[in-house]
C-alpha cells in the first residue's frame, strides 16, 4: 500500500473516541477516503465520514490500547496501491502489506501494529528494455518498456494514466529500481515504473466489448453447462463445507487467465494457508513454471482486522485492473464477498447508519455492482486486449440463498453456480446443483464452442440440459409410486440421466487427470453418454426390455472415461462395444 512520506504527514487532529475499528477525531482538516495516521502507534486508517469537525476514520489494525487525546494524522491522499513489478508472486494482507516483508522487517511471523511497508520492493533492480525510441509520441496508458517480471510474465511498463503524454526525449536501458527515471518526456514528466492508483477509483479504460471468448476452466460442469465468459461476472454461493474454496481453487489453478489474483477475504486462517501453502509448489500446466509466478495472493482471513477486510476487494481489483491495461487476461478470486459485506455492516452499525434488510447497510447492492462492473473485456487505448474476469464466493447463513448478499449478487452477475448442500452430503463433487444454476454467457460463447470444439455443442449441451430436466421431474413421481411403476421409455431416461450425473457431472479434483478436463475431452464425454443414449432408445424401440439395456457391460465404462489418459481411444473402444452388444440384442 503506499506510504506516505515524513513531508506529506502532519499532525492535523486528535482522537476523540474510538469503537472497535471506527475512531472519530477533531480538528482533522482533510477529505473523504484520505488516509490517516492514528495514535501514537501510527495506526493506517482511512476517513469514511465528515460531519463538521468531526472526522470518523476505519482503522485497519487493532485499536485497543488506542486512547482519546491521541495524534491523528493525515497524509492527504486517498487509499491507494502501488504498482509495478513485484506484484506477482507475491502474498498481501488487506491493504497491500508484503506479508513476507513484514516477517523480515519483524523477525516474527506476528506483526506489531502501526509496522508498514510499500507494496512492491523499492530496493530491487529490475532489467528495463524500452519498447520506444526518441522522437516518439506517448499518451496515457501507451507501452514504453518491458520488464521480466517472473518466469511466466513479461511486466510492461505504462505511462501512468494521470500523465499528458508527450514526445520521448530520453529512454534508459538497464537494471533499475522502480523509482529511478526510465523515460523522459518533452513536457518534463519522467516515467518510472513505480505506479500508484487509489483502490476504490476504476482504471481509467478503453472501450467494453462483448466479450466473445470463454474463460476455460477445466471443470466438465462449468465448461459444458455454465461457461463463463473472459471479462464476465461469476457468483458461487453454498453453505459450509459445500466446496466453495475448493471450486476457486480450481479456478485458480486451471483457469486459462494469464493472471490470476486471489483474495482470501475474512475466511478460515487454515483455509488461506493451504492456498500459501500449496500455490507455490504447483507447477502452472500452461507453462510448466510455478503458478505462483503468475498469482498475487491477497490474504486477510476472519482473524485480521475488520476494516482491512473492507478493503482487500479493491486492493485486488486495482490490481487486476492493472494488469488488464497490459493486455492480460486475469482472474479475480473473491473468497467470500459475504465476509466483506459482513465487514460493510459491521463499519455502518458502528457509523449508526439505518440498517437495511438484516442490518446489512441500504447501500450494499450499489456497493457489489461497483465491485462487478469492474469486470470487463477491453480494447485498450494502447492497443492491446485485456479483461477482467470476477468469481466472487458467497456465504449465506444456512445456505438460504434470499439472504440479502446472494440476492443482490444474483442482479448482478451473469453465471450463477448454486453449491448444493445435500450433493455435498452425498459426495457428489463438485456439489454444483444444476437445476439452480445458469449462466446468461451461452449464446454469445457458442460460436467458439462450435469453432474450436465441435459444431454440434449447442446441440449436445442442451440435449444433457434436457435430460436432466426430465430426470428432474419423473423424480418426483418415483418419490410416490416407485421406478418400476414408470413406462420403459422413463425408466431408461432415469438410468442416462444416472450416468450424466456419476460420469459426467462428478469431477475429482484431487485426481491426477480427472482434476482438469479439456473441453474437447468434456465435448466427448457428453457424446459418449448420447450415444448409449441413442442406441438404447433404438433397443427399446425394437422390443429390448429395458432391465437387459441397463445391464450390458459396456456402459459402466463410461464412469471411467474422467480418469483415463489417453481417452480418445477408450471412448471410442466404449463407443463401439455399447453399439455391438445393443445391436446384438436385436439383429
Amino acid at each position: 500500500m503506499s506510504q506516505a512520506t515524513s513531508t506529506d504527514v502532519r499532525e492535523d487532529g486528535v482522537i476523540e473516541s474510538v469503537s472497535g475499528p471506527v475512531v472519530t477525531a477533531t480538528g482533522l482538516q482533510a477529505r473523504m477516503n484520505d488516509v490517516v495516521y492514528v495514535g501514537e502507534e501510527g495506526l493506517m486508517g482511512e476517513i469514511i465520514e465528515i460531519e463538521g469537525d468531526l472526522t470518523t476514520i476505519q482503522v485497519y489494525e487493532e485499536t485497543s490500547d488506542v486512547a482519546p487525546g491521541e495524534p491523528v494524522e493525515s497524509t492527504g491522499a486517498p487509499l491507494s496501491v502501488d504498482l509495478g513489478p513485484g506484484i506477482l508472486d507475491n502474498i498481501y494482507d488487506g491493504v497491500q502489506r508484503p506479508l513476507e516483508g513484514l516477517e523480515e522487517k519483524m523477525d516474527s511471523a506476528f506483526l506489531d501494529r502501526g509496522v508498514d511497508a510499500p507494496g512492491i520492493d523499492v530496493e530491487k533492480t529490475w532489467e528495463f528494455t524500452p519498447t520506444v525510441e526518441q522522437g516518439d509520441e506517448v499518451t496515457a496508458g501507451d507501452i514504453v518498456g518491458t520488464v521480466p517480471e517472473t518466469e511466466s510474465i513479461e511486466h510492461k511498463v505504462m505511462v501512468p494514466p494521470d500523465y499528458e503524454g508527450g514526445e520521448v526525449v530520453e529512454t534508459n536501458k538497464g537494471n533499475f529500481t522502480v523509482d529511478e527515471t526510465v523515460v523522459s518526456l518533452d513536457n518534463g514528466e519522467e516515467i518510472t515504473m513505480h505506479q500508484e492508483w487509489p483502490v476504490r477509483q476504476s482504471r481509467p479504460a478503453g472501450d467494453k466489448e462483448t466479450p466473445t471468448d470463454p474463460l476455460v476452466t477445466g471443470q466438465r460442469i462449468l465448461d459444458g453447462l455454465f461457461p463463463v465468459a473472459k471479462g464476465g461476472t461469476a457468483a458461487i454461493p453454498g453453505p459450509f463445507g459445500s466446496g466453495k474454496t475448493v471450486t476457486q481453487h480450481q479456478l485458480a489453478k486451471w483457469a486459462d487467465a494469464d493472471i490470476v489474483v486471489y483474495v482470501g477475504c475474512g475466511e478460515r486462517g487454515n483455509e488461506m494457508t493451504e492456498v500459501i501453502e500449496d500455490f507455490p509448489d504447483l507447477e502452472d500446466p500452461k507453462t510448466g513454471k510455478p503458478l505462483m509466478s503468475r498469482t498475487s495472493l491477497i490474504a486477510n482471513t476472519s482473524n485480521m482486522p475488520v476494516a482491512a477486510r473492507e478493503s482487500s476487494v479493491y486492493t485486488g481489483i486495482t490490481i487486476a485492473e492493472y494488469y488488464r491495461d497490459m493486455g492480460y487476461d486475469v482472474a479475480l478470486m473473491a473468497d467470500s464477498t459475504s465476509r466483506w459485506a459482513e465487514a460493510l455492516r459491521e463499519i455502518s452499525s458502528r457509523l449508526e447508519e439505518m440498517p437495511g434488510e438484516e442490518g446489512y447497510p441500504a447501500y450494499l447492492g450499489a456497493r457489489l455492482s461497483e465491485f462487478y462492473e469492474r469486470a470487463g473485456y477491453y480494447q485498450n487505448a494502447n492497443g492491446t486486449e485485456g479483461s477482467v474476469t470476477v468469481v466472487g464466493a458467497v456465504s449465506p447463513p444456512g445456505g438460504d440463498f434470499s439472504e440479502p448478499v446472494t440476492q443482490n449478487t444474483l442482479r448482478i452477475v451473469k453465471t450463477f453456480w448454486a453449491l448444493d448442500a445435500d450433493l455435498a452430503e452425498r459426495r457428489h463433487f463438485p456439489a454444483i446443483n444444476w437445476d439452480e444454476s445458469y449462466s446468461l454467457y451461452r449464446d454469445q460463447l457458442d460460436p467458439w464452442f462450435q469453432s474450436e470444439v465441435a459444431d454440434d455443442w449447442p446441440e449436445i449441451r442442451q440435449w444433457v440440459i434436457d435430460t436432466l430436466d426430465e430426470e428432474s421431474e419423473l423424480q418426483e413421481i418415483v418419490q410416490l409410486v416407485g421406478q418400476d411403476a414408470l413406462p420403459a421409455d422413463q425408466q431408461l431416461t432415469l438410468e442416462v440421466a444416472r450416468y450424466i450425473r456419476e460420469s459426467y457431472l462428478q469431477q475429482n479434483a484431487l485426481h491426477d487427470v480427472d482434476t482438469y478436463c479439456e473441453p474437447e475431452k468434456t465435448y466427448r464425454m457428453m457424446q459418449a453418454i448420447k450415444s448409449f443414449n441413442d442406441e438404447a432408445f433404438d433397443a427399446l424401440d425394437a422390443g429390448v426390455p429395458v432391465d437387459e439395456i441397463t445391464d450390458i457391460d459396456a456402459a459402466p465404462r463410461l464412469n471411467r472415461i474422467g480418469t483415463t489418459e489417453g481417452y480418445e481411444e477408450f471412448v471410442g473402444e466404449i463407443e463401439e462395444d455399447i453399439e455391438e452388444q445393443l445391436r446384438g440384442m436385436y439383429q
